[in-house]
């Protein structure tokens, strides 16, 4: 079978790879149809994801069709269209025990860690495998597994119906972060360099867009607030400078959320947090977030929207990659098809 393996920092190769099998009772064999491709997948081929082991097939945001069962599999059935969750733990540690698997002490991410799945076919244990409705088009479902990353910072940080949401990145994972924090009834302020990217998130429903560099964030922030500062911060920039930042611009009892791994120190005086009784929190990956994300797409209530500007076929990836690394203002989202 076709399969993308990054060999080293700017090696990506197509391999022949021996087809997986069904070996256990719970496994469950999956024929790919389509691979979004996100930062990590291009920090991994640039070499400087520091999780990433090499050689790795990479790709976490999967989508495809189940053609084979396991006979402990109760769940899903052939034909049965499903979106990866990629994370496997140990359900023992101190963090899964406390309800926190995405943090486990031996976590193993899809795509990272270990082989994922940017190949035509896989096999993955059922928990891992999430039904989606067969009617739905796989670009829709592609999208689960960055809507959990924005599920879970709207989660983190605790976003409720009427509160103020400052977002830093109008990206893909801000976006995603503001299609669900407005679900959850928000509103929303975002900011970014781009004038498209804002343009974009004001056309989904972001209340009020900041453009940085042309205005001042935080005199920006207080008077829409009426001096009050954001509720909730979310960091997807994940600078140094940008995390600096959410402690001046957060309201007192407010949430800051963190989905950074830059790990360059950050400026920050005891003083805000403790005078404003500042929560800082932390937003990896994602905690039980699927059930909810498969729902509101089933429901209708989540859609792409214009978030994939490019597609490829599974012979293009590297046409991917060096137009994502070339032509990055002109990409939201890239998927690779498997068809």
């Amino acid at each position: 079978m076709k399969a993308l393996q990054v060999l080293g920092p700017y090696e990506l190769v197509m391999q022949d790879m021996v087809k997986p099998q069904v070996k256990e009772g719970t496994d469950v064999l999956v024929k790919v149809k389509r691979v979004g491709i996100c930062g990590s997948d291009m920090h991994i081929y640039h070499g400087t994801n520091p999780l990433a082991t090499l050689p790795r097939v990479v790709g976490h945001e999967v989508t495809g069709e189940v053609v084979e069962i396991g006979s402990e599999v109760t769940n899903l059935k052939v034909g049965d269209h499903v979106v990866v969750e990629p994370i496997s733990y140990c359900g023992k540690c101190y963090a899964c025990c406390k309800g926190q698997p995405n943090v486990c002490e031996q976590l193993s991410v899809f795509g990272v860690h270990e082989d994922g799945g940017m190949r035509e076919w896989i096999v993955l244990p059922e928990k891992q495998l999430h039904a989606v409705d067969s009617a739905l088009p796989w670009e829709e479902v592609v999208l689960a597994e960055p809507y959990t990353i924005g599920a879970q910072a709207v989660w983190r940080g605790g976003v409720e119906k009427g509160d103020t949401v400052l977002i830093q990145g109008a990206g893909p994972i801000g976006i995603c972060i503001l299609k669900l924090a407005k679900i959850q009834g928000a509103k929303v302020f975002i900011t970014d360099l781009s004038e498209e990217r804002l343009a974009y998130a004001k056309q989904l429903g972001a209340d009020e867009i900041i453009q940085v560099g042309s205005e001042d964030v935080k005199e920006r922030v207080m008077e829409i607030t009426d001096g009050e500062g954001a509720n909730i911060v979310i960091d997807a920039v994940c600078l140094p400078s940008t995390f600096e930042l959410s402690f001046e611009v957060v309201s007192a009892a407010g949430n800051i959320v963190v989905l950074g791994f830059d790990e360059r120190p950050a400026a920050i005086s005891q003083l805000p947090i403790t005078k404003k009784q500042i929560t800082v929190t932390g937003s990896r990956l994602q905690t039980y977030q699927f059930p909810k994300i498969v729902q509101l797409l089933n429901e209708g209530k989540l859609r792409h929207d214009g978030l994939i500007t490019h597609t490829f076929t599974v012979d293009q990836v590297q046409e991917a990659f060096d137009f994502i690394e070339k032509h990055p203002d002109q990409v939201r989202k890239a998927i690779i098809t498997f068809d």
